[in-house]
């Protein structure tokens, strides 16, 4: 038990640098920016593992020690305890006198109980044992030195405690299984747009080390999203209170259906969980060339920078112009100026969207043979011309406004998506919105609640069930009186043991008739 004590804790210990540092597993693009922002110290951390502390060889080093030493552990107890309990209670010890919350009565001679019937050795016993029995002890019956009663319970104490440690172990168990069998990955889905459960369907795909190329075959259409937003308290004033995504969902060549997803409540289908874990804008934008050609026509996820959903976006136009472009924008769907003449977001709402766009031209770096993040831009091949210090000032749009490109090198629309017969000047769907969803499959969920209800119904009955002896002694005297003596031993810490014994002698007391 100390060496497992003494490994729970280095692990623990060892759980920090993961904490402390970004993690291959979750988050690859932050272990990037850490490399850029600590040359020097990055490489010493990544040979040390430091960004793949789970599963490192240290870190499953210590995993695999305390796995086999609460098998250990385990196993030899779990004999023990069986012996014990097809062990019967032990003999009455000679001098009861000796042990803690020792009671003695003297009945005298000629007593009778409450039926009028003389008492006896016999009798104080047997209504002993009986009294005993019925309060869940194992009992047995001793004749030697006068008639006694040995009585044990607790067992079930260190039935909790095995059922904890094997709880724990089948937990370490199933966390094995599901890193192994499970995955999990990351959509981004504009509404109206599908998800098709397939690899090349994912922004990013985290797969455990068993999990092949073939998924579950479903499909998750974004129907609508609405978002609910705080207007009575001003001090609260346009914090989120609740997001839903209506969805229609096919499994395989099955019929449509039609379902929900909202923050907490995730979408079950075919083995996964689908959560709803973000939400933003994502304004169609259309590029032409000088002759009016659609070169590029998209509706761009916008990332939140706050919560009134100022938005930054990347637009990349790598063919149809004469140059290649880069655009970075910022979306304010309450536009406001601040004090510096820029614009801020207000509310989250629709009620004055304006977008702007820093304009590059240049090498988008995308022949390179290396991925390139859909989010970023960079510049430094590129030549800005409007914005960013270029002299020309930032496109600002409108729903449904155009704007040219400078040097002539085409235009770019702000489209109104807004459906039919909408009211003119109502923008509430002037601009579409995207949900980011998170996709999760793992088998051992079921598994792990289960243990961890074990866990915690072990560790209840070992904390709460006392393990204790309790001796019932009557003793014929010379003179025709009669002593009996109560008396009971703990195993371990039993602070109720007292009054517990108390309670034996009251009861045992009333059911003979000598209240």
């Amino acid at each position: 038990m100390r060496t497992a004590i003494f490994l729970l804790l280095l692990l623990a210990i060892a759980a920090i640098p993961g904490s402390l540092v970004p993690q291959r597993s979750a988050d690859p693009n932050g272990v990037n920016q850490y490399f850029r922002d600590n040359p020097v110290l990055a490489p010493v951390l990544d040979t040390f593992q430091v960004f793949d502390v789970y599963s490192s060889v240290w870190f499953s080093a210590i995993y695999l020690l305390l796995f086999v030493s609460l098998i250990g552990c385990v196993i030899p107890r779990t004999w023990h305890h069986l012996k014990a309990l097809r062990t019967p209670p032990p003999r009455t010890p000679a001098r009861l006198a000796r042990l803690e919350g020792y009671r003695r009565v003297v009945v005298p001679a000629g007593a009778k109980d409450a039926s009028g019937a003389s008492l006896n050795e016999a009798h104080v016993v047997e209504t002993a044992r009986q009294q005993l029995r019925r309060a869940g002890y194992r009992v047995r019956l001793f004749d030697g030195g006068g008639l006694s009663v040995s009585a044990e319970r607790g067992y079930l104490r260190e039935t909790g405690n095995l059922v904890f440690h094997v709880a724990l172990l089948g937990m370490l168990i199933a966390i094995g299984i599901g890193s192994g069998f499970g995955y999990h990955g990351q959509r981004v889905v504009v509404v109206g747009q599908k998800f098709v459960n397939v690899l090349a369907d994912y922004d990013s795909f985290i797969p455990g080390r068993f999990v092949g190329e073939s998924l579950p075959p479903y499909r998750i259409q974004v129907d609508k999203f609405s978002a609910s937003y705080e207007e009575q308290n001003l001090k609260a004033l346009g914090v989120a209170t609740d997001f839903t995504a209506y969805v229609t969902t096919t499994v395989g060549d099955s019929a449509p259906q039609k379902a929900t997803i909202k923050v907490n409540h995730p979408l079950r289908i075919e083995g996964t969980s689908v959560y709803l874990l973000g939400n933003g804008f994502a304004p169609k934008i259309t590029v032409r060339d000088p002759s009016g050609k659609v070169v590029k026509s998209e509706s761009i996820p916008f990332l939140p920078q706050d919560i009134y959903l100022t938005s930054l976006g990347i637009v990349k136009v790598p063919d149809g112009l004469s140059e290649q472009l880069g655009m970075v924008g910022m979306f304010y769907p309450t536009a406001a100026p601040k004090q510096d003449g820029g614009l801020t977001s207000r509310y989250p709402g629709l009620l004055n969207p304006v977008l702007t766009l820093n304009v590059f031209a240049g090498d988008l770096g995308l022949d390179t043979g290396r991925p390139v993040s859909e989010y970023a831009l960079n510049t430094d091949g590129m030549t800005a011309i409007a914005g960013a210090g270029s002299g020309v000032d930032s496109l600002r749009l409108t729903p449904g406004q155009t704007a040219d490109l400078p040097d002539g090198l085409g235009t770019v629309t702000f489209e109104n998506v807004s459906p039919p017969g909408t009211k003119d000047g109502d923008l509430s769907d002037s601009v579409s919105r995207f949900v980011s969803l998170d996709i999760r499959h793992d088998p051992s969920q079921g598994w792990m609640l289960f243990f961890a209800l074990c866990v915690i119904g072990g560790l209840l009955t070992a904390l709460f069930v006392p393990r204790r002896r309790v001796w019932v002694k009557a003793t014929a005297a010379d003179d025709g009186s009669m002593l009996i003596e109560y008396a009971a031993l703990a195993r371990g810490e039993d602070p109720t043991l007292d009054r517990a014994i108390a309670e034996v002698a009251e009861k045992h007391a009333a059911a003979l008739g000598l209240g």
